[in-house]
């Protein structure tokens, strides 16, 4: 965790070298006071400082192409960044390396509504992006915690996930075509709508979840949706994984493509929020083990009522649901993903987090959930694992909580232990160790242990032909 540097600092940029990638973007967009710098070398749970001669704010495709292609004649790394929303470390200059933050890209060039498509650069944050879409009618359905300040390029070189992945894919799935700049500044205009075109490998998915090490992203289509006319929200109260895990089968039985979303949270998770949340409240009169935040979503104005409380009913009659409450309002509704969203901010109220982002198949959820608590509690007893996440996907965030009273940083220290536990976990499952925050620093060097060798092999191949003098991201992913 506090070792993130695998190769050494390169030599120092001169004071020359730095001035001509300054008068590429300009003085004022050239920010080398450190003061003015700290907002970009610390990532948001402050586990990761970086450090860089310059930080570099491009503020068109052209600029960054020409800063690849200086990067690239004098062998200097560069380290592309977003939003600074990641929670792995992959945005963040370890060893001097010269960072390019992306967010003056900000343009939604066009929204065809006819195509159902929406062409943004990668500095537009997600929420500006999912706003453009509803004024024209339509609907970006990537939906994450983050998304008041992730971007769009942040988004898609980690795959992020979100709150909206089981009826429409994960960010990869929304993406039609691509604009990037490879490491020898060369741009490969692939943004295009098209749903079908078979002119050989699909080049895109290269630079999808590559978290910059391939190429910089700089534009992207975006796939968009009929926005719905009907939307309803709920909070079950259920006794165990297994309940909600048979919940999820009955409500997708029920309601097909309409169920959009389907939250797991253990009381925990509440209990944190309440505690530490302002305006937030129980929505329920007693208390359960466990919660599901349910939401259908419709095209078709009428029906979606009568679709959930026939569901739910169900839900009791079976013994699935214990108690439920359907949002009566547009606050309500927002009240309850209020409460949702708010989980990862309470756990730093409660002293040290050890998060781990993981997947497993759906059906293991339940056997990994407990199975993860009690490895967990064997290595670090007293602990207080906080799992919550979207069942529907098998994405569990499985965060630990230090025990009550002890000092955080021994219990931090025990982080690649409690990693190493609850990693055999997933594994034994046949999941996945990153499931939508990334590799970046910290699952790099566990990544050759989870990975198929051949996968591997194919990956640093792949890296050596677009990034043959390693200068985009180096020590990240591979």
């Amino acid at each position: 965790m506090d070792t993130p540097l695998r190769t050494p600092p390169r030599t120092p940029l001169s004071a020359e070298q730095i001035a001509r990638f300054a008068a590429i973007v300009g003085e004022r967009h050239a920010v080398v006071a450190p003061a003015e710098q700290a907002p970009y070398l610390a990532e948001p749970r402050g586990l990761y400082h970086g450090v860089t001669p310059v930080v570099l704010r491009p503020g068109s495709t052209d600029e960054v192409a020409a800063i690849l292609r200086l990067a690239d004649a004098l062998g200097v790394a560069v380290v592309p960044q977003g939003g600074n929303t990641g929670l792995v470390g992959g945005q963040i200059p370890f060893a001097g390396e010269i960072l390019i933050s992306l967010k003056r890209l900000d343009r939604i060039r066009e929204i065809d509504p006819a195509s159902n498509t929406m062409t943004c650069e990668a500095g537009v944050v997600l929420q500006a992006a999912q706003e453009a879409a509803a004024a024209a009618d339509r609907l970006f359905p990537l939906s994450l915690g983050a998304e008041g300040s992730c971007t769009i390029g942040g988004n898609l070189s980690t795959n992020a996930g979100g709150t909206a992945a089981l009826a429409y894919g994960v960010a990869r799935d929304l993406v039609l075509g691509l604009e990037v700049v490879l490491a020898d500044g060369r741009v490969w205009h692939g943004l295009n709508k098209l749903k079908k075109d078979n002119t050989g490998y699909e080049l895109k998915h290269l630079f999808l979840g590559s978290e910059g090490t391939l190429g910089i992203i700089t534009a992207a289509v975006l796939k968009l949706f009929p926005a719905p006319r009907a939307v309803e929200t709920a909070v079950v109260g259920l006794a165990s994984p297994a309940a909600a895990l048979a919940l999820l089968g009955l409500a997708q039985e029920r309601a097909g493509g309409r169920l959009t979303s389907f939250e797991l949270m253990a009381r925990i998770c509440l209990d944190f929020a309440l505690r530490h949340g302002i305006g937030l409240r129980d929505p329920l009169a007693a208390t359960h083990p466990w919660y599901v935040l349910i939401e259908l979503s419709s095209g078709a104005p009428e029906g979606l009522r009568d679709l959930i409380e026939e569901t739910l009913t169900l839900g009791l009659e079976r013994g699935l649901v214990d108690d439920a409450v359907m949002a009566e309002s547009l606050d309500q509704r927002a009240a309850f993903w209020r409460l949702r969203e708010f989980i990862s901010d309470a756990q730093k109220h409660e002293g040290g987090s050890i998060k781990h982002d993981v997947s497993v198949p759906v059906a293991a959820v339940p056997d990994f959930i407990a199975a993860a608590s009690a490895a967990a509690g064997a290595v670090v007893p007293g602990c207080r694992p906080v799992p919550f996440g979207h069942l529907g996907d098998g994405n569990i965030h499985f965060n630990v909580s230090q025990p009550v009273g002890a000092d955080t940083a021994a219990f931090l220290a025990r982080w690649d232990e409690v990693a190493a536990a609850v990693f055999a976990e997933v594994l034994a499952r046949g999941g996945s160790i990153s499931a939508e925050h990334g590799i970046g620093v910290m699952k790099r060097d566990v990544l050759p242990d989870v990975k198929d060798p051949v996968a591997m092999a194919l990956m640093h191949s792949l890296k050596a032909v677009l990034d043959p003098r390693g200068i985009l991201n180096p020590g990240k992913v591979v």
